[in-house]
C-alpha cells in the first residue's frame, strides 16, 4: 500500500473519530440527562433561578468543563458538581440523581426542600461532598449512604431528620466533616463517630440524642444535680421525722417514769 493510501486511511479514521466525538458531545450523556431532567421536575423554583433548566431539558448540558446550566459544573462531558444553594427551591430530591454517576459534589443547602433523602444516592459511588443543610428534610438518614465510600463531608444540619445516626457511617474512613445538629435525631451517638473528634457542635440541637461528646445524662430523665438534690432533701426530711419521733418517745417515757415515781412515793410509809 502506498504512502498516500495509508495517509488517506489515517485521515479518514481521524475524521470518523472526530465525528463520533462531536456526536457524543452534541447528544450528551443519557444518564446525566435523566438525572437533571428529573431533578428539575421535582423542584419548584418560585424565584425562577433555574430558567435555563427548560422542559424538555437540554440535549447536552456539558461541553468540556463548562455548562450553560447555572449551578452545574462539568468534567470531560459529565456532570461533576451540582451547587444549587440559597435559591428558595422547594419540592423534593429526585431519586434519579443517582444517574449522575460521575457526581462528586452535591450541594442543595439553604433552600426549602422537603421530603426524605433518597436512599438511591448510595449509587453515587464517586460522591465526596453531600451538603443538604438548612432545608426541611424529614425521615430517617439512610445507612446505605455509607456505600458512598469517598464521602469526606456530610452536612445535614438544620433539618427535621429523625431516627438514629447510622452506625455504618463509622466505616467512612475519609469522613472529615460531619454535622447533623438541629434535627430531631434520637439514640446514642455512634462511638465510631465520636472517636473521629467531631465535637458537640456536630450533634447539638437534637433533644433525644445522647452520648459522647454530648453530656451523658442530657435529656435522659433527671439531671445529676436534680438527683443529688432530691436525695439530700429526702435525707433531711427523714432526719427531721426521726428526730421528732425520738423526742416524742423520750417525752412519753419521761412522763411514765414520773407517774411510776409518784405511785411509789405514795405507797411508802412515813417514818
Amino acid at each position: 500500500m502506498s504512502f498516500n493510501h495509508r495517509l488517506s486511511y489515517r485521515l479518514l479514521f481521524l475524521l470518523v473519530l472526530s465525528f463520533e466525538t462531536a456526536r457524543r458531545l452534541a447528544s450528551g450523556d443519557p444518564n446525566d440527562e435523566a438525572c437533571l431532567t428529573n431533578l428539575r421536575q421535582n423542584l419548584q423554583d418560585p424565584a425562577n433561578n433555574l430558567h435555563n433548566w427548560t422542559k424538555p431539558i437540554f440535549s447536552n448540558p456539558c461541553s468540556g468543563f463548562t455548562s450553560y446550566l447555572p449551578g452545574a459544573t462539568c468534567n470531560n462531558g459529565r456532570i461533576y458538581k451540582l451547587s444549587l444553594t440559597n435559591l428558595s427551591l422547594r419540592g423534593s430530591i429526585s431519586p434519579f440523581l443517582s444517574n449522575c454517576t460521575n457526581l462528586q459534589s452535591l450541594d442543595l443547602s439553604s433552600n426549602q426542600i422537603s421530603g426524605e433523602i433518597p436512599p438511591e444516592l448510595q449509587l453515587l459511588v464517586n460522591l465526596a461532598v453531600l451538603n443538604l443543610s438548612s432545608n426541611r428534610l424529614s425521615g430517617q438518614i439512610s445507612p446505605q449512604l455509607a456505600l458512598c465510600a469517598y464521602l469526606n463531608v456530610i452536612d445535614l444540619h438544620d433539618n427535621q431528620l429523625s431516627g438514629q445516626i447510622p452506625q455504618q457511617f463509622g466505616i467512612l474512613s475519609r469522613l472529615s466533616a460531619f454535622d447533623v445538629s438541629n434535627n430531631k435525631l434520637s439514640g446514642q451517638i455512634p462511638a465510631s463517630l465520636a472517636v473521629r473528634r467531631f465535637n458537640s457542635s456536630s450533634f447539638i440541637g437534637n433533644k433525644k440524642l445522647f452520648g459522647y461528646p454530648l453530656e451523658e445524662m442530657k435529656n435522659r430523665g433527671l439531671s445529676v444535680m436534680a438527683i443529688v438534690g432530691i436525695g439530700l432533701g429526702s435525707g433531711i426530711v427523714s432526719l427531721v421525722i426521726s428526730f421528732t419521733g425520738v423526742c416524742i418517745w423520750l417525752r412519753i417515757t419521761e412522763k411514765r417514769m414520773e407517774e411510776e415515781e409518784g405511785k411509789i412515793s405514795h405507797s411508802m410509809p412515813n417514818y
